[in-house]
């Protein structure tokens, strides 16, 4: 009897433990989240300056600085399609002083590459979905394009011989096409270039005939008259460009490609922290100018907080995936 007294006191005193530590922990956290910022952040933009990326970045950066109340430090880590800023940020400290803006390719890169510096879904905790782009069909005004309809036909016609630029292998307009080209039972061929500038200026050349183009990127040239727009990628048509249909209406039902850019912080940072830095996210947003500044470059103001970005993530993960393996499409 004496043994099982003493083995309960034992028990006791170890849950006892276990709850103060438990709630020191909480405490702590409490207090570094109300703390935080206590000095400048850095946001990791995992693309180049001059980007749709980037610009959205620099639009959002100023106005976040004067919610938080330190300053939102722009650092551009671009290359190997956002993997080299992924790494960098995966491997920073959790404690909201590292947040990275990417896009698009945090779903595309685990589906079309084997090897990757990190883990998307276990390295990184969401934030904030930003925007949503959408990717829009356009072609040389000088090409015997003018729908949908006419490319595919087209491209049936004459198998291999249409050829589309993208921003290279793995970028949003290279994986456009491939999804159009799985669901329109097409096959036009990839001319992959360095970035999207040197993809743009070859197709206003007419050195390719096609492109499927950030609305963003494409905007200027579209509104100048040097690319013709054919149809929007997104799941609706564009408040940017009304008369022009959705690839969805113009034949090819429940297509849907958009370019995104969404906030994220390396996993383990206390949720109190990520919860008030989507909540300034949401807010800036809101904001009149900032929402009419993205809405000039196509965009879809979204502003969803991290469970929303998460189930987003997944399922544009789940996407990718099931592309890659229908199109046998390996980067790596």
């Amino acid at each position: 009897m004496v043994h099982r007294t003493r083995f309960a006191r034992v028990v006791l005193h170890a849950v006892r433990g276990t709850v103060l530590m438990l709630a020191a922990l909480a405490v702590h956290a409490q207090v570094q989240a109300q703390a935080w910022p206590a000095k400048p952040v850095r946001l990791v933009v995992t693309y180049p300056p001059g980007g749709t990326v980037d610009v959205v970045a620099r639009i959002v950066a100023p106005k976040l600085s004067a919610r938080l109340g330190q300053p939102v430090v722009v650092d551009n880590r671009g290359g190997a399609g956002g993997a080299i800023g992924g790494e960098l940020v995966a491997k920073s400290p959790a404690d909201g002083y590292t947040v990275m803006l990417d896009a698009s390719n945090h779903a595309q890169n685990p589906a079309l590459r084997s090897k990757m510096p990190f883990d998307t879904l276990r390295d990184f905790a969401p934030v904030s979905l930003l925007v949503k782009v959408p990717n829009i069909l356009v072609v040389h005004p000088a090409a015997p394009i003018r729908s949908v309809q006419d490319l595919i036909a087209q491209a049936k016609a004459r198998p291999g011989e249409i050829n589309y630029a993208s921003s290279g292998n793995g970028s949003s307009p290279h994986l456009a096409a491939e999804l159009f080209d799985s669901m329109a039972k097409t096959r036009m061929t990839h001319v992959a270039y360095k970035g999207g500038g040197p993809a743009l200026t070859d197709v206003m050349a007419g050195q390719v005939p096609v492109f499927f183009a950030s609305l963003g990127s494409g905007m200027p040239y579209i509104q100048g008259g040097k690319l013709r727009p054919i149809a929007i990628g997104g799941s609706a048509r564009s408040p940017a460009l009304p008369e022009v249909p959705t690839i969805a209406e113009s034949g090819l039902p429940g297509y849907e490609m958009y370019e995104w850019n969404a906030v994220f912080v390396p996993a383990g940072t206390p949720a109190p922290v990520i919860e008030r830095l989507s909540r300034e996210i949401a807010a800036t947003l809101k904001e009149a100018d900032v929402r009419q500044r993205l809405e000039a470059l196509g965009a879809e103001v979204i502003g969803a907080g991290p469970a929303e970005l998460d189930a987003f993530r997944r399922a544009e993960l789940a996407k990718w995936s099931r592309l890659a393996k229908e199109n046998k499409l390996q980067l790596d």
